[in-house]
């Protein structure tokens, strides 16, 4: 790639500047973008709405009673025991329901009544408060053995308990629950920057299928270098990219704010909340950079939209997992598994986002981002090379179909004027 002005013609970087200008306000002031920006949005509240529910119909098929049969003098004790018990230890205290209170002699069939599948009852307690006596599928056995003996110890006691208060100190944080954030936003910063690049970098695709089948690249390669044309465009998307990323951001800010929510509550990042970001942005341009210039490449070897799916796949697949060897690198920080998600192009910007949450150190990010603009260098000018010779063919025909092609554009403009 050449910076200077050839054969009439602007140089690589401000025909570039013009190819990006002309398609970040084309897609800018569009309809179609508006639609876009809008897009992300309906997952999110599906999603939420799809939470709120699962989370209450999984709270309502959890929720069990324990069915309790026994004399009633051990029954009441046993109530009572429990409410007692669960005013200190709390939901680990499963409800316990009065079935029946027998007499003496009598029995109560437990296993009918849980075959019979009706109620809400997982396990029903009989027997006496001496021997008491648990029937319950084999996987809640274990769950509340230990609870129905505990209850049943504190119900033939027949005294009262003295329970002596304890002291709490809170703190703010601690070793263990600090750490367990810092992964935790590790783990949410690699899948938000994944499912952004993959969202984003998708757009390079349709754009220059569309502009293929309306000869618009044959027109721009006809007035300036197709180098300038591959760098304009990928860096245009990438401005369109960050443009949504800031109205998204935006939303998501206002939305957390109102609802009384602040970065306060989460885990503080190894080199802090804005820096995090900072890396964020600058880590979401590389890897912005080196895929969308693979998915150029592809699209310059695709004529129909089918093609590009076709050809999109392998790269897709790929990138799933590349992410997912970023992911696992998170539980390894300073084993060499970390260091290869970091060396290899693809996956460094995910790994590095993700050392950036748990550790403090700064200078492993200043190197890693110089590899990746070195990466980025050499897949920009691979990709432009691969772009230049399949969408023009370019060579002595192809130069000379591009000369009589920009001599006919001319000669129309000037006949039109």
């Amino acid at each position: 790639m050449q910076g200077t002005t050839t054969a009439g013609r602007l140089s690589l970087w401000r025909a570039a500047f013009v190819v990006a200008r002309r398609d970040f306000t084309a897609i800018l002031f569009s309809r179609a973008f508006i639609f876009f920006l809008l897009g992300p949005l309906f997952p999110v509240a599906v999603a939420a709405l799809a939470g709120g529910v699962g989370a209450q119909v999984q709270s309502e098929a959890m929720a069990a009673d324990v069915g309790i049969a026994m004399p009633a003098d051990d029954l009441d004790a046993m109530m009572a025991a429990r409410d007692e018990l669960a005013e200190k230890v709390g939901p680990a205290i499963p409800p316990f329901v009065a079935l029946e209170r027998l007499q003496p002699g009598e029995s109560f069939d437990a296993e009918e009544l849980l075959s019979s599948g009706e109620g809400r009852f997982a396990a029903v307690v009989t027997g006496t408060v001496q021997e008491p006596q648990l029937t319950a599928p084999e996987a809640n056995l274990a769950r509340w053995q230990g609870t129905v003996s505990l209850i049943a110890a504190k119900a033939a006691s027949r005294e009262a308990t003295a329970y002596p208060p304890v002291t709490t100190h809170p703190v703010a944080t601690s070793g263990a629950s600090e750490n367990r954030g810092r992964f935790q936003t590790a783990q949410a910063g690699q899948l938000l920057l994944f499912l952004l690049i993959m969202l984003l970098a998708s757009m390079v695709l349709s754009n220059l299928v569309e502009e293929k089948g309306n000869k618009i690249i044959e027109i721009l390669a006809a007035a300036i270098p197709m180098d300038a044309v591959f760098v304009g465009k990928l860096f245009a998307m990438l401005a369109i990219s960050l443009v949504g990323i800031a109205v998204w951001g935006s939303v998501g800010t206002g939305l957390l704010l109102a609802g009384g929510r602040s970065l306060s509550e989460f885990a503080n990042p190894g080199v802090g909340w804005p820096m995090f970001f900072a890396l964020g942005a600058v880590y979401f341009g590389m890897g912005y950079l080196l895929l969308g210039s693979i998915f150029l490449a592809v699209g310059s070897m695709a004529t129909t939209v089918r093609e590009v799916q076709t050809l999109a796949m392998p790269v897709t697949m790929a990138q799933v997992l590349v992410f997912f060897l970023a992911s696992l690198a998170v539980t390894r920080t300073g084993e060499w598994f970390e260091y290869l998600a970091i060396a290899f192009p693809l996956s460094s910007p995910f790994a590095m986002l993700a050392r950036a949450a748990v550790d403090e150190a700064l200078w492993p990010h200043l190197l890693a981002l110089v590899w990746q603009a070195v990466c980025v260098a050499v897949f920009i000018r691979a990709g432009a090379s691969l772009f230049r010779r399949k969408v023009m063919k370019s060579g002595p025909q192809g130069a000379a179909r591009s000369r009589g092609l920009g001599s006919l554009i001319r000669g129309t403009f000037r006949i039109g004027s």
